[in-house]
């Protein structure tokens, strides 16, 4: 069993409740076991076109027996459920953004896939929710959260 964090993300539609049905579906999931959830965040857009509402953001802890290719294409699906719309130009507005941050210490660096997850040094509405999660947790190559708060402590974020 792997120990993944996977970061939920909305800022279209009623969030709130896409959280909630996320965490059932994950809560459900045959091949998740859904150990903690994260306080929720309020958080200004980042690097996104246009203007945006605020989104919503968690993480979720879960153990699970499946590699992280597989973990992908089980939270591709469950955003597919929710109407996420996948397209040319990145960080559009959207239902729900599920993004796999960590897994185990696997270090995956493929076309479809990149762990660690490249950016979580930079995102206040990644660090904050881990931190809540489990402060003394390693990001492989990039130290632990608790210490990489300090990188984002000038970002806009307001827990719930």
């Amino acid at each position: 069993m792997h120990t993944a964090y996977i970061g939920f993300g909305s800022n279209l539609g009623d969030s709130l409740s896409i959280l909630e049905a996320v965490i059932s579906e994950i809560n459900t999931c045959k091949d998740f076991v859904l150990r903690k959830v994260s306080p929720i965040y309020r958080t200004q857009p980042i690097d996104v076109p246009g203007c945006q509402e605020y989104y919503i953001n968690a993480v979720f802890e879960v153990e699970t027996s499946l590699q992280p290719e597989e973990i992908l294409l089980q939270l591709a699906a469950i955003e597919d459920q929710h109407g996420r719309v996948r397209g040319e130009v990145k960080n559009l507005a959207r239902t729900l953004d599920l993004d796999l941050l960590l897994v185990g210490n696997y270090s995956v660096n493929s076309n479809t896939l990149n762990l660690p997850h490249p950016r979580i040094h930079q995102r206040a509405f990644v660090l904050f929710p881990l931190f809540d999660l489990s402060p003394e947790l390693d990001v492989p190559g990039q130290g632990r959260v608790s210490m990489l708060l300090e990188n984002v402590r000038d970002q806009e974020i307001e827990r719930l």
